[in-house]
This record gives C-alpha cells, structure tokens and sequence, in this order.
C-alpha cells in the first residue's frame, strides 16, 4: 500500500518494535513487551481519565488487510478510554472525497485529526485547513507535502524494511559463494517502494558475495504477486534467497512457488500479516521471516491524539511537548521470535 515515510532511517534488524503508545504518558507502564501486544490491551492502569477528546480520525478506503488492520487499532485503542471519542470517516481512495470527509471533521469542531491521506500532497491544503482552524492534526503514515499541515507525524519505515529484510537475508547467505537473490516489489510508482528497494540494496554491498540477479514489481494485490513471481520463477532457474514487500501480494507468491514445486530458496516477507506469521512458525515452507511495517501505529496515533487535546507530552523526555515525528522499528520476525509478534499480525 501507499505507505511513505518522511525520512530514511538506517537501522540494524533484530531489536524489539517500539510503539510510540509505550512512550506517551498517557499510557505509561511497566508491563513487559507492552510494545509487542495488539493495540487493544488496556492502558495503564495509573493512567487515569482525563478531560474529554474528540478525536477525528481519516483513512483511506479498507482495501488491503493492513488498511484495515490500521482502521481496527484506531477503533480498538480509541476504545480503551473512557475519555475518548471517536469520529471515524467511511474511508476512500479518492482524494477528493476524504478531503470532504475530513472538512466534515473540521466543520464538526473536533479536537484532534489524525489523517492518512489516500494521498500525502493531495491532502496537505485541507491538513494546513485544520491546523490553521486550531485544530491539530496527527498525520499518520502517508506525509503531508508541508510540515505545517500537521503537528505531529508517526509511520513506519520504508527504508528500514529494505535494509533490515537484506541484512537478515544477507546473515544466512554471508558464508555461501555466490549467492544470488531476488526482489519482489511493490507499486513502482510509490516512494515507498524506492525506498525499500533502496534500503535492501544497501544492505546487500555489506555482502560482496552477494548479487541481486532480478528484481520484479508487482502490486500489493494477490493475484498480481502470483503473477510477478510466476515470471520471475521462470526466468529465475536458481537463486538463494527472496524478498517480497507485502505480505498480501506474498499469498499469490507462495502459491506460484507451490505451484512451480520450487523449496531451494528462502523467502522474507514484509508488512507482518498473521498468514505470514503462521507459516514462519510452522517452519515447513520457504518463507523464513517477515519484516515489520506495523499497522499499530493507528493504535499510537490516537495515544498521541489524546495526548495533544490533553496537553500532556511523553514519558521519559524532558521536553513539555510531544515530539514533531515518530518512525516506528521494522523488526524482523523469525521463527525464533514470532510467538511474541503473533498476537499483532492482521489478517
């Protein structure tokens, strides 16, 4: 999906996945793994109801299973407060339309916005619109053209599922002569999509023994990532190793590689779907590990929404103020891990 960060963050794989819940002093706790849990758990017990929020909250149309894993911890957290209330749009992929939702959100006087634009530019002017009308607004995921259309931003990142999913790929082929692997993409026409290709590429020259031989950009769908990675079976006879960006177009993958009886490579996964998880778990087939792109930043996001109409700022920072930004961890889930990220895998 539509997924741009604004910034690259050149991180190493295998630490924990922080959410920016954790770190709000609104949902402070000392509970282990907080971070790892599905956006539903209850906050903190000593976080005690506070003064009343509306909170606004703008999507794009559910039409991906991480979509909608993103609307249901929006809805999901917002739950968990007693002193929150949540106005949640139908959702659309046309930009003109959400830019009328989220009008009907400002004219509606709302607290706080949280928006994720179906498209980051085309919304800036009605982000600028709520800000200007005293209204702040978390912008979530997919940026904004103008820092000032929003008070704070919090997204995963793209370039870190690139160089995270390429050092955990490149750590099991470091000792193999001339290994070769291949990638399967997202939209090319998305910068997320650069941006992950960018970071595996990256992490791919610590690796001089190392070479990608193809690279094949399907359309984070099912059928289309059948499709791309039937192609690339065919002109691909032998290879070491796979990276597929999005763990839906990775359904259709695996059943090409089903299909064409190929198990000689391993395969890693990207976004964290629970089919993904299942299968690493399993440990019977190519798909080895998934890289994170966590769709609990909407559980965040409200934190962070609640935060903003409470005036309160984050725990464990000296600043009065919650901070402009927030990039979530891409994480690498392997079978040694994954009991611990099963409960936020989304179907």
């Amino acid at each position: 999906m539509s997924r741009t960060a604004p910034s690259r963050r050149g991180l190493l794989f295998g630490t924990a996945a922080v959410s920016a819940g954790a770190l709000l002093t609104a949902c402070t706790s000392n509970e282990p793994k907080q971070q790892e849990q599905p956006a539903g758990n209850t906050p903190a017990t000593g976080d005690k109801p506070g003064k009343p929020v509306t909170i606004g909250f703008a999507g794009p149309q559910a039409d991906h299973g991480w979509l909608n894993a993103i609307n249901q911890n929006a809805k999901s957290r917002a739950a968990k407060y007693s002193d929150v209330t949540l106005e949640i749009t139908e959702g659309s992929n046309d930009t003109a339309a959400q830019i009328g939702q989220v009008q009907t959100l400002i004219n509606k006087k709302v607290d706080v916005l949280v928006i994720l634009p179906a498209d980051g530019k085309a919304l800036t002017q009605v982000g600028l619109q709520a800000m200007r009308a005293g209204i702040p607004v978390v912008n979530l995921d997919r940026v904004f053209a103008s820092p000032q259309a929003y008070r704070c931003w919090i997204g995963g990142d793209n370039y870190g599922m690139g160089l995270n999913a390429g050092t955990y790929i490149g750590e099991q082929l470091k000792d193999k002569p001339n290994a070769k692997v291949v990638e399967l993409a997202g939209l090319d026409n998305l910068e997320l999509t650069r941006q992950r290709t960018q970071g595996f590429d990256d992490a791919l020259k610590n690796y001089p023994n190392i070479t990608k031989v193809a690279r094949q950009a399907a359309d984070f769908t099912v059928e289309s990532g059948q499709a791309k990675m039937a192609q690339l079976l065919q002109a691909q006879p032998a290879f070491d190793a796979l990276w597929n960006h999005d763990d839906d177009q990775g359904v259709g993958a695996l059943r090409a590689i089903a299909q064409a009886g190929r198990d000689d490579f391993l395969m890693v996964g990207g976004a964290g779907a629970r089919s993904a998880m299942d299968a690493i778990k399993a440990g019977t087939g190519v798909l080895k590990a998934t890289v994170l792109y966590p769709p609990t930043m909407a559980a965040s996001a409200i934190d962070l929404a609640r935060a903003l109409g409470q005036g309160k700022g984050v725990g464990g920072l000296a600043e009065l103020e919650i901070p402009s930004s927030l990039t979530l961890y891409s994480a690498v889930v392997t079978k040694e891990n994954v009991d611990d990220y099963l409960p936020t895998g989304f179907n």
